[in-house]
């Protein structure tokens, strides 16, 4: 029998999670509006539980909390019961904020949108009793690191919660390139993700730096491009990216 896992959300981090937790959970979905939880249902092309936040009991579950902070206020005093453990993946919002939703245990996550492909990176952090069933949860759908702080956490979000959008700008930007000097946009698209693919499984057992200096021949085309980027400033602009996000991490308690 499968376990069961309750969102509180319907949005597209919940999607991503339930796509990657529905093969072994029952999913459950808590929200708004029926109509909402019914699209989310479609999308996921999987029979889900529904329930409206005015008529939830969350009694003995693991939730998933996936609205927006900003929405938290408002809906925590509509949820009955008392959760066995709560689980959230809402950015800047502390463990001491999540006890307006009653629960024995909590846990802040922080994974990334990969996690409905099962690639997810995910960071945690929080009551130590429930560590090795966090980390065995989010295990099924990627990676997992548990830290040792809030502070670490709101670090992580920064690099691996919003990560996916940087990468995103990059490869763009590298397909623009190639499409610039006269390369068919298709091609481009082909190239890049070959590229992604290949680099994912290198970076994970050569450090960056090595990775650079072993396709950098001298006077070649790499540190021709590579002198490009470091003019543009793509360096500092990807630790200014880790810097302004963490402050808005911040910002957000």
């Amino acid at each position: 029998m499968s376990k069961s896992i309750t969102f509180i959300g319907n949005g597209k981090m919940a999607l991503a999670l339930a796509k990657g937790l529905c093969e072994t959970h029952t999913i459950e979905v808590i929200g708004r509006s029926m109509s909402a939880i019914e699209k989310f249902e479609q999308a996921l092309n999987t029979h889900v539980k529904k329930a409206l936040y005015s008529s939830a009991d969350i009694t003995d579950k693991t939730i998933i909390l996936c609205v927006k902070p900003a929405n938290l206020k408002e809906i925590a005093p509509l949820l009955k019961g008392k959760a066995e453990v709560l689980y959230s993946v809402l950015a800047g919002t502390t463990l001491e904020a999540l006890k307006s939703i009653d629960a024995r245990y909590y846990c802040r996550t922080m994974p990334n949108l990969a996690a409905e492909a099962g690639a997810s990176m995910t960071s945690l952090v929080g009551d130590q009793e429930i560590s090795n069933q966090a980390i065995a949860l989010f295990d099924s759908i990627g990676q997992t690191l548990w830290l040792g702080s809030e502070k670490e956490l709101d670090i992580a979000t920064a690099l691996a919660g919003s990560g996916p959008a940087y990468l995103a700008l990059i490869a763009e930007a590298l397909c623009d390139g190639a499409v610039r000097e006269g390369l068919k946009r298709d091609d481009a698209m082909v190239l890049m993700r070959g590229l992604f693919e290949g680099f994912g499984k290198l970076i994970q057992t050569t450090h960056p730096a090595l990775l650079k200096d072993n396709v950098m021949s001298p006077g070649g085309t790499t540190a021709a491009g590579y002198g490009a980027m470091e003019k543009g400033k793509v360096r500092e602009g990807c630790m200014e990216a880790i810097h302004a996000a963490y402050t808005r991490a911040k910002e957000m308690k």
